[in-house]
């Protein structure tokens, strides 16, 4: 579903491309993210949905039969094992369009990635002092 030729320049629009059904799903992801990651900024990067706070936490997109989710590798790695069950390769993660998404998963990763950019942009601070 996701084409290159597309472009997009809010996340409002890219969810409005799909089916209803995929959008649903799209904003179930948005909304889970938005409440595990408050004070996030959404954008578009490399022509999907992305959230960033000081740098990017996550990307996001809706595929044929999948919704790739990519947490970077840090993310998809401290989650090793409960991804398991999940086709996927370092730093993405595949999750089936036909299944509900991991929502309580999903809220975990995002906080480990905004906690791993806090963490990250305090040691940069320091560095400049």
């Amino acid at each position: 579903m996701q084409s290159k030729e597309a472009s997009y320049h809010s996340i409002d629009e890219y969810i409005a491309l799909f089916p209803e059904k995929i959008q649903k799903i799209l904003e179930q992801l948005r909304a889970t993210i938005k409440v595990s990651a408050p004070g996030a900024e959404e954008k578009i990067s490399y022509q999907m949905p992305a959230f960033a706070l000081k740098g990017i936490l996550i990307y996001f997109a809706a595929w044929n039969d999948h919704i790739g989710f990519y947490p970077t590798s840090s993310g998809t790695q401290a989650f090793k094992q409960e991804l398991s069950i999940y086709e996927g390769s370092k730093g993405t993660v595949k999750f089936p369009i036909e299944k509900p998404l991991p929502l309580d998963l999903i809220s975990r990763i995002v906080k480990f990635r905004v906690a791993e950019n806090l963490k990250k942009a305090e040691m940069k601070a320091k560095k400049r002092k």
